[in-house]
């Protein structure tokens, strides 16, 4: 027998099933990002809600490791809590199921059909240029691809099942094959070092339809894939280094629930020796058929099991990983599992800049108060904050290019560099800030003054400022433009304030009312002013 071949044949079978699942994954996520981003981000403590979410997700992108990391990488952004994690987790297990389901239907005669899949697929994606169609033809051929490896594995495996072809040494030794420890563990290692539990499935799936029976059948198939269940956690345990307390909890979460079910079934398996026999043997006639309905049952039951006890696995990831005493704080929270999941990196980003607009809007504010009380006391404040906000806007630009270098769409890809126009502005803002408190050093050296009506004004242009940052906020956070006529008109009164205030100001210095010397400070302070509103217009208009 030509074992070389053999192997190269799994192998490549192997090769196609995951480039398949990785091809319908992305895609799938692509098409549904701003669906995966509400359900993510909108998720509530009701247990059955994150169970739903989880499940739904997974079976959506088809990689409960995808579902998994994104979970730790929202727990590390301090989004999701972790008791919220935990649901999802659950839930995600459930949903991995649906590759095993898939890998099951090479039992049935259409496969011929299931395989033309991958041209269609192809075809949309050559004659389309829209993104959308191709993404779309993409998982058309995601999902042929998955069904062309199975079929390539399966082939590969009647070889060695083939007594003409030499097959009976592998085939008995599959066969012999019952120790359940061994079993156990080939599940735990070869999933770990794939780093794909639905990998490992649809082997065993295709073995079992090939007429290869790992233990000659019964219980023996069970305990590889109660050990894939574990050695599934590698993904989530790998995400979670260098992470945040909380996110490695999460990742403690996913190994606790399926290690403590895969032992629970162990047990239950190991005693019930002819389980599989009286119950999926007698209600599937398809050997894969019922490989794929046990592993389903076996994650709903573990689901059920575990989902009152969900308070009491955080519990447990708390006692597992204890707080820090001194945890460093990120001065963003932005998270590179994220980078894979575009739309929600880009909500992040949104949180992120709001709150570097609200900080540039209170430097605005504290640098006019102190104008006006003709003080610096804040001017350190000021300062120190003002390099924080350079800080942050590097690592937010350093994200974004991050973000344009994955797979985004061209909705994305605008949303992008508006971002970055809308950093500058902000960061504008935070200049203007700079720029009063210098005014501020020149009035408070040359002694000049300014009369209670001036005063006035320009506390009420501070208040019109305050009040079209907080419409400017509502209209960037929620990307809708109800709110752009008031904007507008908040807008047009601050320019005629400022056109006000420097003519009344020039009547005054005409009139001999005003010390010549601020007329230099005044005028730029209003004209920094108007400066301001601007730069808070300019990013409403963005949206």
């Amino acid at each position: 027998m030509d074992y070389f071949g053999i192997i190269c044949g799994l192998l490549s079978g192997l090769g196609v099933f995951l480039v398949g699942c990785k091809l319908l994954s992305d895609n799938m996520e692509k098409l549904a990002t701003k669906r995966i981003k509400s359900l993510f981000l909108k998720t509530s403590d009701k247990k059955l809600v994150g169970v739903g979410i989880g499940c739904a997700t997974t079976a959506l992108v088809q990689s409960s490791g995808l579902t998994t990391v994104m979970v730790i990488g929202l727990v590390n952004a301090g989004i999701m809590t972790l008791y919220q994690a935990a649901t999802i987790i659950i839930g995600a297990n459930i949903g991995t199921t649906i590759t095993a389901h898939i890998a099951s239907l090479q039992s049935f005669d259409f496969i011929g059909t299931a395989v033309a899949i991958t041209g269609i697929g192809a075809l949309i994606n050559v004659f389309t240029s829209k993104e959308k169609v191709k993404t779309i033809g993409n998982i058309f051929c995601g999902l042929g691809l998955i069904f062309v490896g199975l079929v390539l594995m399966q082939d590969t495996m009647k070889v060695l099942a083939d007594p003409n072809q030499g097959g009976t040494f592998v085939v008995d030794l599959l066969t012999n094959l019952k120790n359940p420890f061994l079993l156990f563990l080939i599940g735990i290692v070869f999933t770990a070092l794939i780093q794909s539990s639905s990998a490992i499935t649809s082997i065993i799936i295709s073995m079992a339809a090939a007429g290869i029976l790992i233990g000659g059948g019964g219980n023996a198939v069970l305990f590889i894939i109660l050990g894939s269940n574990i050695g599934s956690c590698a993904t989530s345990l790998l995400s979670s280094i260098g992470a945040s307390t909380n996110a490695k909890r999460s990742s403690i979460i996913h190994i606790l629930f399926n290690t403590f079910g895969a032992i629970i079934f162990f047990v239950i398996l190991f005693i019930w020796k002819d389980f599989m026999d009286v119950t999926f043997a007698k209600l599937f006639k398809e050997p894969a058929t019922q490989i794929a309905m046990f592993h389903t049952f076996f994650n709903v039951v573990c689901a059920c099991l575990f989902l009152p006890f969900t308070k009491g696995l955080v519990k447990l990831s708390e006692l597992i990983i204890p707080d820090k005493k001194e945890e460093h704080v990120k001065l963003i929270n932005m998270d590179e599992r994220m980078l894979q999941y575009p739309s929600v990196a880009l909500g992040q980003i949104t949180k992120e800049m709001s709150r570097m607009g609200f900080q540039a809007i209170e430097l605005l504010e504290l640098s006019i108060n102190d104008f006006l009380a003709k003080t610096e006391e804040n001017t350190p404040t000021i300062k120190q904050t003002i390099e924080k906000l350079e800080l942050m806007n590097k690592e937010i630009i350093s994200y974004l290019v991050d973000i344009s270098s994955a797979q985004v769409t061209y909705e994305e890809e605008r949303m992008i560099s508006s971002f970055h126009h809308n950093l500058n502005d902000i960061m504008r803002i935070g200049e203007i800030a700079d720029n009063i408190t210098k005014y501020t050093n020149g009035v408070v050296k040359d002694s000049l003054e300014f009369s209670d009506a001036v005063k006035l004004e320009i506390g009420r242009m501070k208040e019109l400022i305050i009040e079209l940052h907080k419409l400017t906020d509502q209209t960037f956070n929620s990307r809708k433009t109800d709110l752009m006529t008031q904007i507008n008109e908040i807008e047009d009164e601050v320019d005629n304030m400022r056109a006000k205030l420097v003519n009344d100001h020039l009547e005054r210095l005409k009139a001999g009312r005003c010390q010549p010397q601020s007329s230099g400070v005044f005028i730029n302070l209003v004209n920094n002013l108007e400066r301001a509103a601007d730069h808070l217009t300019y990013i409403a208009q963005s949206v």
